[in-house]
């Protein structure tokens, strides 16, 4: 116990130094006055004071002028021939807001020389405009949205340049600045249990991530537990990304409990443009669970399984669309085939319906038909980068044969989303999933879930930018016979709440949640902090709505990020649900440390089976 307390203070120290001269480094930047950097502070509480810094530039104001179609900018040029195209890369020194100021301090020149720059074939391999063509201003747009989604870019910028004398040809300057991607993350410490993340997500600049996650806990045998993850964006300018990983740390099926032993290869080619042709993706692996904690082999569910998953999809009509800078319906046709298959099956099952531990077998194929373009802001779930969120409407049909364990079934399922952007600036989402299994002539395992998110505009409120998020969603169950009934800790319910116990077949909540972006820095950190409220109302199933359960939860916390840094944002979080239930405590306090902060904006995605209990792909605001 002694030797295990004592390396994890000795890994937490070198975590927390390694923090504070990434921060110290990163901090400040236009914060800090020029005549005090050249001065040294031999006075460690004139340290800490000029640690904390104040923002100026980043006003409001500042802030809105991001507030506009992608586009726009792009959309006088269109039909103008794109002469030539140069790119620029920004140091830590630049500031992407005024790229007429430099930052000059020794921590910069370290850092400079402690990363590697994207190397400039990475930006040419990720670019689908090209010299010599007519220049498209959603083409561009889509581009420029395309180079900030990488994960080792902070943001980007593409520039039109009118060229004198030549009224018919202009110049395009791509500007990229990367985030600093050497990864280092403290997941979980306690005194019997140390979690964290120590990787590069831009390795020698060539765009390939290598990560190593490790696990020690006394009550694991082995105590030592890691998993490792290589990945390559763009193979050789394919727009194909590969991903290979191995772990002895999965959550398993049966407890979550993290023993299960796998291993993975995936390819993926996403429709990052909505004039490329061709998406799809290939992923296959194994998973088997190990008994690394030690239960009785009554408790110990034993299994293996593989996994297999293919799907392609074509932009249909993509020749006629190229051929206008309009933008138009367009439609996606696409095919999906999956197969979990176990070799091993727990010999404690007596239910041949199994939710968790069926093989499972699929056909699917699915029509996508969207007329969407994007807004660019900030301060959505960033704080202060810019972010793209959608405009216009995207529909998905799918239809197909599910097959689990020993029941065949046809399946047909809807996806609908509309985005809106109000005169004032209000962000809104409509979003309706319904899907249904049929047999026999009847209806089974079906579902629908319905609702509405808003992001209000931007607020000013002395001098801290204010934001309000609501979002309201209605779920019914019809029909229940193997799948999952509908639960309320998940997204669409409780947030945080884990008592797994509760069980119906209609759930209707409401979250609210106000947040305040404040101008202060600490090293370079900056800080939200929000205050939220939760409500769900659970239908048992079989039962009179009157007799349904009310439940909520009220909080607020702290989001922590430093947006020079690979690192996810950091979110601390303190919950009080004042009904209590069985396996769950009254007051909670949460460490998260993997908060997204880029919403997803793909047009398409791989046909699926609907879910009414999580929102994995990001898809709702």
């Amino acid at each position: 116990m002694k030797r295990f307390t004592t390396y994890t203070i000795v890994l937490t120290a070198v975590f927390v130094c390694s923090g504070l001269l990434s921060g110290y480094t990163y901090g400040q930047q236009n914060d800090v006055q020029k005549d005090t950097l050249a001065k040294k502070n031999h006075n460690i509480f004139q340290w800490a004071i000029n640690a904390v810094t104040r923002s100026t530039e980043d006003s409001l104001k500042q802030a809105a002028t991001l507030n506009i179609k992608s586009e726009a900018v792009f959309s006088p040029y269109n039909g103008k021939i794109i002469r030539h195209i140069t790119i620029q890369q920004f140091g830590f020194e630049k500031i992407f807001q005024d790229t007429s100021e430099s930052l000059k301090y020794k921590g910069i020149q370290l850092l400079n020389r402690l990363h590697r720059n994207t190397r400039e074939r990475v930006i040419q391999n990720n670019l689908f405009i090209k010299e010599n063509t007519v220049l498209n201003a959603y083409k561009v747009a889509d581009n420029e949205r395309h180079l900030r989604s990488l994960e080792y870019i902070q943001d980007a910028r593409i520039m039109v340049n009118e060229i004198e004398g030549a009224t018919d040809s202009v110049d395009i300057v791509i500007i990229t600045k990367d985030l600093f991607s050497i990864q280092l993350e403290l997941n979980d410490l306690r005194t019997n249990r140390f979690k964290a993340k120590l990787g590069d997500a831009n390795v020698a600049g060539l765009a390939q991530k290598v990560q190593l996650t490790t696990l020690l806990q006394q009550s694991r045998s082995p105590a030592f537990g890691y998993e490792l993850l290589y990945s390559k964006n763009n193979i050789s300018n394919s727009f194909i990304n590969a991903t290979a990983a191995y772990t002895t740390i999965n959550p398993d099926i049966t407890s979550r409990a993290e023993d299960e032993h796998a291993w993975n290869i995936r390819f993926e080619r996403p429709l990052v443009s909505q004039y490329m042709h061709i998406a799809g993706g290939l992923d296959f692996g194994q998973n088997k669970a190990a008994n690394n904690y030690n239960q009785p082999d009554s408790l110990f569910y034993k299994y293996r399984y593989n996994t297999f998953d293919a799907w392609l999809g074509y932009n249909l009509g993509i020749k006629k669309h190229s051929q206008s800078s309009k933008i138009y319906n367009r439609t996606f046709l696409s095919t999906r085939y999956f197969h979990d298959h176990f070799t091993d099956t727990p010999y404690q099952l007596t239910n041949p319906y199994n939710f968790r531990y069926d093989n499972k077998q699929a056909m699917l194929a699915q029509f996508t038909f969207f007329r969407q373009t994007f807004y660019k802001t900030n301060y959505i779930f960033g704080f202060g980068t810019t972010e793209d969120i959608p405009l216009g409407y995207n529909i998905a049909l799918t239809g197909g044969w599910y097959k689990q364990s020993n029941l065949k079934r046809a399946y047909v399922g809807l996806d609908a989303n509309r985005y809106v952007i109000s005169n004032k600036g209000d962000f809104i989402q409509y979003f309706v999933r319904s899907g249904s299994y049929f047999n026999d002539g009847k209806l089974q395992d079906a579902g629908v879930l319905l609702g509405t998110s808003i992001f209000t505009r931007l607020m000013l409120i002395r001098n801290i930018k204010v934001r309000q998020y609501i979002r309201y969603s209605y779920t019914k169950q019809f029909n229940r016979l193997a799948t999952d009934a509908l639960t309320i800790n998940n997204p669409f319910g409780l947030r945080y709440f884990n008592s797994d116990s509760l069980l119906g077949d209609q759930r209707i909540s409401l979250h609210t949640e106000t947040f305040f972006f404040i101008n202060y820095k600490l090293l370079g950190f900056k800080f939200a902090p929000f205050m939220f409220g939760d409500v769900a109302i659970l239908k048992p199933e079989n039962q009179k709505f009157s007799k349904s359960g009310l439940y909520y939860g009220l909080g607020g916390g702290v989001r922590i990020r430093n947006e020079n840094l690979v690192f996810n944002t950091v979110e601390i979080r303190f919950i009080y649900f004042p009904r209590k239930t069985e396996g769950n405590n009254s007051f909670k306090l949460t460490l998260a440390a993997n908060i997204r902060f880029r919403y997803n904006s793909n047009y398409v995605k791989a046909p699926d089976i609907i879910q009414l209990n999580n929102d994995d792909a990001n898809n709702i605001y």
